[in-house]
């Protein structure tokens, strides 16, 4: 044993996954590692290169990871001492997507994939470290103190997250070619070749009991080591690894790494002793990867046309439909779909700039309401304001004409994309809602000033924004505007308080339903206005309070809440949890019915399910006491 071999197990212990393995493995690991020195701005590999056998380890220095986008070259993520890069290998079989160049003078470990493969498939905690890197591309959950990160080597742009993979839908090979245990080899190859497929899978009594592939020919057949007149069970491979149909794209790559094989049956049950409904090969990985956020982000940014959107927008609906039944994070579900809905929503305003000719002047266009908190999931209708820079009086006409014109070709792009309307108005192609700074500036110095004098055009969603398109300071001086305000406002947030109060409870005296009780959803439950609107309405509420900026969403108020005001953070923190809970109820009734998910049927709720809404919106009666103990409502009361 050398020196430097106990060097280098010793540095790699601090660091995970290496911390998860003992010390004779570790010395087994150093033992043939290999040592580079790369000088600064050498590459190590760049993108298209052919995979090395190695991954990579940073011993000293730093080294970049940059992609390519649209022709320029964009820094993912810079690696330091202990950080982890170039796994494509284990994942993948298509060339690097990514170019490793050191910034500085740097060592670098080279661990053979071969050497360490064995330890993921025998090791649980460093299987679990590579999914859960593998799925969320962020600095990895096992490490608290973000001492490392593993950055996985598939390109994610705009800020998307890789965690996509662990829940994405996988498309696979859903008519294989099944074949009697009795068959000849020779009857096998000719089948696969008459059915242009590369895998056949045998079978008895329609349960699979082993593969073969085009290796396996290759490998036994073409080097005479087995006669083609053989049976086909002296060729294939048993027993065969099978998954259900919900497996992921992460789940797939890795029990193909875990197996060492190239395909996967997919069965009913995901055991070998139920029917046989596909095959899942490498290839389908490999295409599967491009369904990933950053290639979704690329098409749209490529669309022109509704059309194009809309397709995408189809498949963002899948992707949470199939994140919902596996039970990912909720929060984990709004990130990716809030960018996605940003990015369409984005080039549906370059569209409409590219029909009409360049803006006469710079401008924002604010998401609000729940696509400005990220909140949106369902299909639901579309909120927007727009805001122009001043300009001088004789030209504000023309201005103003020309932003009303793109307000209106954006959200006819929207809504042929699947947003609807909103039905109060509440868009930007509304000539209240597309002026100027100043004359936005006023409109919530009104709001704010003197709450209620013109009730009818307040709606508490023009205080939840984010911009999609457009000059940040705008919306930079919309916020100082609004939190300059709210500044010893007791009438302001008497107003809001009273507003957030103002509607139905969700559940009666008797701890029953109310229920609608006429109309076309009479005795339904109204989930959005009775269960989650609460909740929005008083995170708001108390953020605005707190003046705490730049935290839009209704989770991650309340969360931001507990923190600010520990007196009362068991309260925020189970607003918090029934937010999701109610969101999550919400989204499901709108999947399964293609709907919005606003009105509930009680009856078609298991008794568990009914249990649970009402433990969700139990947390809204504490709340409510909360609101007016701290607001001392009395004018608007």
């Amino acid at each position: 044993m050398s020196t430097l071999s106990v060097n280098i197990a010793e540095f790699l212990k601090e660091y995970p996954p290496f911390n998860h393995l003992n010390s004779d493995e570790l010395i087994e690991v150093s033992s043939n590692i290999g040592v580079l020195n790369l000088e600064k701005n050498k590459t190590l590999f760049t993108v298209n290169d052919k995979l090395h056998d190695s991954f990579y380890v940073v011993a000293s220095g730093v080294v970049n990871l940059s992609f390519i986008v649209d022709a320029e070259e964009t820094l993912l993520n810079k690696c330091y001492v202990g950080d982890i890069f170039g796994l494509r290998p284990f994942f993948a079989k298509n060339n690097y997507m990514m170019t490793a160049k050191a910034r500085e003078d740097s060592v670098i470990y080279a661990i053979p994939i071969r050497v360490f493969k064995p330890f993921v498939s025998q090791n649980p905690s460093v299987l679990d470290f590579l999914l859960e890197s593998f799925a969320s591309n962020t600095k990895n959950s096992f490490d608290r103190e973000n001492k490392t990160k593993l950055i996985t080597d598939t390109v994610y742009t705009d800020h998307t997250s890789n965690e996509i993979q662990f829940f994405q839908n996988l498309s696979y090979h859903r008519t294989p070619l099944k074949i009697e245990i009795t068959s000849t080899a020779k009857d096998v190859a000719q089948l696969m070749t008459d059915n242009l497929v590369n895998s056949a899978i045998i079978i008895q009594q329609n349960n699979p009991i082993g593969i073969v592939t085009d290796t396996d020919f290759r490998s036994k057949i073409a080097t005479g080591r087995i006669p083609l007149s053989s049976s086909i069970e002296k060729i294939m491979s048993s027993p065969v690894v099978c998954v259900n149909e919900s497996v992921s794209v992460a789940e797939a790559q890795l029990l193909l790494l875990k197996y060492n094989i190239s395909h996967l049956c997919v069965t009913v049950d995901g055991s070998d002793k139920s029917d046989v409904k596909g095959v899942v090969s490498e290839h389908d990985l490999i295409v599967a990867q491009s369904n990933n956020p950053g290639v979704i982000i690329k098409e749209i940014k490529k669309a022109l046309t509704p059309k194009d959107l809309k397709l995408v927008r189809e498949k963002l609906t899948d992707l949470i439909q199939t994140s919902i039944s596996k039970n990912i994070p909720l929060t984990h579900v709004y990130n990716i779909s809030g960018e996605i809905i940003f990015a369409i929503n984005k080039r549906a305003i370059e569209l409409a700039i590219l029909d009409l000719g360049s803006p006469p002047s710079r401008f924002a266009w604010l998401s609000i309401g729940s696509q400005g908190r990220k909140e949106q999931l369902l299909l639901t209708d579309q909120d927007s304001i727009l805001v122009f820079e001043d300009v001088a009086a004789d030209k504000y006409r023309d201005v103003k004409d020309y932003f009303i014109k793109l307000s209106k070709r954006t959200t006819a792009i929207l809504e042929k994309v699947g947003f609807m309307t909103c039905p109060n108005g509440h868009m930007a192609s509304n000539m209240s809602w597309c002026k100027s700074l100043s004359d936005w500036i006023k409109q919530y110095n009104s709001w704010m000033k003197t709450p209620g004098e013109q009730s009818n055009e307040i709606s508490s969603i023009f205080f939840d924004y984010e911009i999609v398109f457009g000059e940040n300071k705008i919306e930079d001086s919309l916020t100082e505007t609004i939190f300059n305000n709210v500044k010893n406002n007791n009438l302001f947030f008497d107003y809001l308080g009273n507003d957030a109060l103002r509607k139905n409870p969700p559940l009666n005296f008797f701890k029953k339903f109310n229920l609608e009780e006429e109309g076309e959803n009479k005795g339904k439950f109204d989930i959005k206005n009775k269960g989650i609107m609460p909740l929005v309405d008083a995170a708001r509420l108390f953020i605005l309070s707190m003046q705490i900026k730049g935290v839009n969403n209704t989770y991650l108020r309340f969360k931001q809440l507990s923190i600010t005001d520990p007196k009362y953070s068991e309260i925020y923190l189970s607003c918090a949890e029934a937010f999701l809970v109610l969101s999550k109820i919400r989204t499901l009734e709108g999947l399964k019915n293609d709907s919005t998910g606003q009105f509930i049927s009680i009856e078609e709720l298991s008794k568990s399910d009914k249990e649970k809404l009402k433990n969700a919106l139990a947390p809204i009666r504490d709340l409510e006491e909360l609101i007016k103990d701290r607001f001392q409502l009395t004018q608007f009361s």
